[in-house]
């Protein structure tokens, strides 16, 4: 198959190696690499991004974003919530729907987790107050592959290298504005593709299936 730039495109993480690039077309991530190595986030082919995949505004479908938290949570999540929605997202809220310091995080956390392994929403957002509690449940989860993040390059690399797919934080470790700027960063990076990333991946996967 040609792009429009008379690219030629393989698929299934196929690699096709040029003299100047090298073309990877993923189910649902597509990069386009350098024979030099892989380039930063902002190399993405816009061509064939999956539109549930892109920032709010581009293509005719969001991104469907799952989002819970425990009473420690709680106030975050719905400041989030507010603000995905506003930025054009869906959202799905896996709870709490009421403040209860008696609460526990795996109630909620847990059937976000399972939605993000079933394909049910493309990333999740799960809260706690450390973020400690949830990234542990979530990890629990086959398929899901959660981190703890609280920096802005943490949130990128954690999707570019490991294709991160649950975003965990602390609602009592950060403010409204700053978590706000680590989602719209995880949601809008892309894994990388590159095979270096795909061979420690399967490493990790392979551990799932023991």
């Amino acid at each position: 198959m040609m792009s429009k730039t008379g690219q030629t495109i393989v698929s299934a993480g196929a690699m096709l190696k040029g003299p100047e690039h090298v073309v990877v077309l993923w189910p649902r991530h597509v990069r386009e690499q350098q024979t030099t190595g892989i380039r930063n986030a902002g190399s993405l082919v816009d061509t064939f991004d999956d539109p549930k995949l892109a920032p709010a505004g581009r293509g005719e479908t969001m991104m469907r974003v799952g989002i819970a938290s425990d009473h420690g949570g709680f106030a975050l999540k719905g400041q989030v919530a507010e603000s995905l929605r506003g930025s054009g997202y869906e959202v799905v809220d896996f709870g709490a729907h009421q403040m209860n310091p008696e609460d526990d995080y795996p109630d909620f956390i847990i059937p976000l987790a399972r939605a993000v392994a079933a394909g049910e929403v493309d990333r999740g957002v799960a809260l706690c107050g450390s973020g400690v509690g949830a990234s542990i449940a979530a990890n629990k989860i086959h398929g899901v592959r959660a981190g703890l993040i609280h920096d802005v390059f943490s949130a990128h690399q954690g999707v570019q290298d490991d294709d991160m797919n649950v975003f965990c934080l602390g609602g009592k470790v950060i403010g409204s504005a700053l978590a706000w700027e680590l989602i719209q960063t995880f949601l809008t990076a892309r894994f990388s593709g590159a095979l270096r990333h795909q061979r420690r991946l399967a490493k990790v996967q392979a551990l799932e299936n023991q």
